[in-house]
């Protein structure tokens, strides 16, 4: 279950993993809350059912009844495991699923529970305690929860992001017009929200261009922090360098065109938008923070820099834009290590790995 199918990471690997498991071990369903969303059609043309439970707020009376829907759904199909893969899920179907009888309840923690609302912290933790087990995409998350929410470790099952990298591969197409000229493009690829710090990467950007001129920065994506991004890139003098795009599907061709992609995250999981733009061949500069350094091993595929430090983010970018062969090197060391640790095949196998072991436990 998910809170919505659009074109976020999560949905995405929800979407993929029910395409992907194996319809003699499972015969899976999906469950959202909100009725729209692209993943919607991909699920439905796979031929799997899905389900739509219509809910605004835990608070509001429409939660009772989406609540008596999943309830209904759940015992009407003996659903044999239920896993939710968002935190906005895991709080609605955890607890009902339970309440339904599910003879396994999963939930997932996809990000640091520092982004969950202070108001949902109490549901978080409920919703701990009536789970069988916390699906993780990193050992970052697994020690956060552990060290820092006090999670059993035996609960914690590690199913880390898969890639499909057949799709997310270097076009030979060249850049797009809004690129041309630039002899080197730093870029991003994500949904603009703060937890992305992307003011960072503008300034230090700005740093950059003063032994770089010629850089380039292109953001690819939408969310509240478009508008001040602008606004920042102007005030910096920036405006005539710094290329903004909408969101678009059209994701690794956006990849090919960046040289040097740049994730400035102060809290990151196990990053989709990093992984996809390492299998394109993107040499990657990332905050060391998270996930992070379990993709970017600082000085082999790429460079790690102090979260929220636009001077050392702009030394890495220094460093990368004056140096053609290392940062050939990196491009290539990220883009195999994706391709053989990080395949959608990979993540697949080890869901259904996790489902096979939590089910035969309740045999």
């Amino acid at each position: 279950m998910s809170q919505k199918l659009a074109q976020g990471g999560s949905e995405r690997q929800l979407t993929e993993i029910a395409i992907g498991l194996d319809r003699k071990l499972f015969e899976p369903h999906v469950a959202v809350l909100r009725p729209d969303g692209i993943r919607l059609d991909e699920l439905r043309a796979a031929g799997i059912p899905t389900v739509c439970v219509p809910l605004q707020s835990f608070t509001s009376p429409s939660a009772l009844s989406a609540a008596w829907d999943l309830n209904r759904y759940l015992r009407r199909h003996k659903i044999g495991l239920a896993h939710s893969f968002d935190v906005p899920a895991n709080l609605f179907m955890v607890p009902v699923a339970r309440a339904s009888a599910v003879p396994v309840v999963l939930s997932s923690q996809r990000a640091f529970r520092s982004l969950t609302p202070k108001q949902h912290r109490p549901l978080v933790l409920f919703s701990d305690r009536l789970a069988d087990g916390i699906v993780v995409n990193c050992r970052a998350l697994e020690r956060h929860l552990v060290s820092d929410e006090g999670v059993p470790a035996a609960m914690i099952r590690l199913c880390r992001n898969g890639i499909n990298t057949e799709v997310f591969q270097r076009c030979a197409a060249e850049r797009p017009r809004q690129l041309a000229g630039a002899s080197l493009v730093v870029g991003i690829v994500c949904a603009l929200r703060p937890e992305k710090d992307l003011p960072t990467l503008v300034k230090a950007f700005a740093l950059a261009r003063r032994q770089q001129p010629d850089l380039r920065l292109l953001i690819v994506g939408d969310g509240p922090m478009r508008d001040p991004l602008e606004r920042l890139s102007t005030e910096l003098g920036q405006q005539d360098y710094c290329v903004f795009v909408a969101s678009t599907t059209e994701v690794p061709q956006w990849l090919s065109a960046i040289d040097i992609f740049v994730l400035p995250s102060v809290s990151e999981a196990l990053s989709n938008s990093l992984m996809e733009a390492m299998s394109c061949g993107c040499a990657p500069i990332a905050s060391n923070i998270g996930g992070n350094p379990e993709l970017v091993e600082d000085g082999e595929r790429g460079l790690l820099f102090r979260a929220g430090d636009a001077e050392d983010l702009a030394r890495c970018l220094s460093t990368l834009a004056a140096d053609d062969a290392l940062r050939r090197r990196f491009a290539e060391a990220s883009r195999r290590f994706i391709h053989e640790n990080f395949s959608l095949a990979d993540s697949v196998r080890r869901m259904t790995e996790i489902y096979l072991e939590m089910l035969g436990r309740k045999e």
